[in-house]
Protein backbone atom coordinates (compact mmCIF):
# COMPACT_ATOMS: atom_id res chain seq x y z
CA UNK A 1 0.00 0.00 0.00
CA UNK A 2 0.98 3.37 -0.62
CA UNK A 3 2.22 5.60 2.29
CA UNK A 4 0.46 9.09 2.23
CA UNK A 5 -0.64 11.29 5.39
CA UNK A 6 -4.39 11.74 4.77
CA UNK A 7 -6.96 14.22 6.15
CA UNK A 8 -10.53 12.38 5.81
CA UNK A 9 -11.26 8.52 4.78
CA UNK A 10 -14.47 7.26 3.01
CA UNK A 11 -15.01 3.89 2.28
CA UNK A 12 -17.53 3.16 -0.77
CA UNK A 13 -16.89 -0.62 -0.41
CA UNK A 14 -19.90 -2.66 -1.93
CA UNK A 15 -21.45 0.85 -3.23
CA UNK A 16 -20.98 0.90 -7.66
CA UNK A 17 -20.87 3.60 -9.64
CA UNK A 18 -22.51 6.46 -9.30
CA UNK A 19 -22.39 6.56 -5.54
CA UNK A 20 -18.04 6.27 -4.82
CA UNK A 21 -18.32 9.40 -7.64
CA UNK A 22 -20.59 11.27 -5.61
CA UNK A 23 -20.08 10.25 -2.19
CA UNK A 24 -16.27 11.32 -3.19
CA UNK A 25 -17.55 15.13 -4.19
CA UNK A 26 -19.69 16.01 -1.40
CA UNK A 27 -16.50 14.73 0.55
CA UNK A 28 -14.23 16.64 -1.19
CA UNK A 29 -16.96 19.53 -0.78
CA UNK A 30 -16.31 19.45 3.15
CA UNK A 31 -12.09 19.71 2.67
CA UNK A 32 -9.61 22.38 2.55
CA UNK A 33 -7.62 22.62 -0.27
CA UNK A 34 -4.27 20.96 -0.09
CA UNK A 35 -5.73 18.14 1.95
CA UNK A 36 -5.65 14.50 0.69
CA UNK A 37 -8.89 11.88 0.99
CA UNK A 38 -8.36 8.20 0.67
CA UNK A 39 -10.83 6.40 -0.51
CA UNK A 40 -12.18 2.68 -1.22
CA UNK A 41 -13.92 0.99 -3.35
CA UNK A 42 -14.42 -2.43 -4.39
CA UNK A 43 -16.44 -1.51 -7.61
CA UNK A 44 -13.02 -2.02 -10.58
CA UNK A 45 -15.13 0.93 -12.46
CA UNK A 46 -13.66 3.40 -9.78
CA UNK A 47 -10.16 3.16 -11.48
CA UNK A 48 -11.82 5.00 -14.32
CA UNK A 49 -14.41 6.99 -12.82
CA UNK A 50 -11.60 8.63 -10.14
CA UNK A 51 -9.18 9.32 -13.01
CA UNK A 52 -11.99 10.51 -15.11
CA UNK A 53 -13.44 12.70 -11.95
CA UNK A 54 -9.99 14.25 -11.00
CA UNK A 55 -8.95 15.54 -14.63
CA UNK A 56 -12.77 17.15 -14.70
CA UNK A 57 -12.40 18.57 -11.36
CA UNK A 58 -8.90 19.82 -11.22
CA UNK A 59 -8.30 17.72 -8.04
CA UNK A 60 -5.25 15.71 -8.04
CA UNK A 61 -4.91 11.74 -8.38
CA UNK A 62 -2.11 11.31 -6.11
CA UNK A 63 -1.87 7.67 -5.83
CA UNK A 64 -3.79 4.68 -6.22
CA UNK A 65 -3.23 1.31 -5.06
CA UNK A 66 -5.35 -2.42 -5.49
CA UNK A 67 -5.52 -4.45 -1.94
CA UNK A 68 -7.35 -7.45 -2.82
CA UNK A 69 -10.39 -7.01 -3.82
CA UNK A 70 -10.09 -2.90 -2.76
CA UNK A 71 -9.38 -0.14 -5.32
CA UNK A 72 -7.50 2.27 -3.05
CA UNK A 73 -7.67 6.39 -3.72
CA UNK A 74 -5.60 9.05 -2.65
CA UNK A 75 -6.64 12.75 -3.70
CA UNK A 76 -5.66 16.06 -2.91
CA UNK A 77 -8.48 18.70 -3.39
CA UNK A 78 -7.18 21.79 -5.51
Amino acid sequence: MTEVEVDMELDCSGQSCPLPVLKTKKAMDNMESGQILRMVSTDPGAVSDMDAWTKHTGNELVASDVAGPEYVFYMRKK
